[in-house]
């Protein structure tokens, strides 16, 4: 399996605890700096990573805050890229009932 698969299948490991903010810093923003994986061609790291941005911001805002700061360097990648994070940035700032914290770092890292 892919990296991403692989880092997928850890959010069900029954260590992992997604309402324990460690836990989301360990397993979010590690998969969010690593190069090869968070930035793959296709943008499914992105994807991930928008995906669970989303999920957490459920449940504790200041946690999923610092998880989108993941995406607030998206200008510094290449033309591909960047549409890639900017379109994540963009569909979560539009998520229905998304916390001000998130709101407030999307939509800064877009202006």
């Amino acid at each position: 399996p892919s990296n991403l698969a692989l880092v997928k299948q850890l959010e069900s490991h029954p260590a992992f605890n997604i309402n324990n903010p460690n836990n989301c810093y360990s397993l979010f923003l590690g998969f969010g700096r690593s190069p090869v994986n968070f930035h793959a061609a296709d943008g499914s790291g992105y994807q991930w990573m928008g995906d669970a941005v989303l999920k957490v911001d459920g449940l504790n805002h200041q946690v999923a805050a610092r998880m989108v700061s993941a995406f607030t360097t998206w200008r510094q990648y290449d033309a591909s890229r960047q549409a890639l994070m900017r379109a994540q940035l963009e569909r979560i700032v539009a998520h229905p009932g998304l916390s001000e914290n998130v709101f407030e770092i999307a939509s800064k890292s877009l202006k």
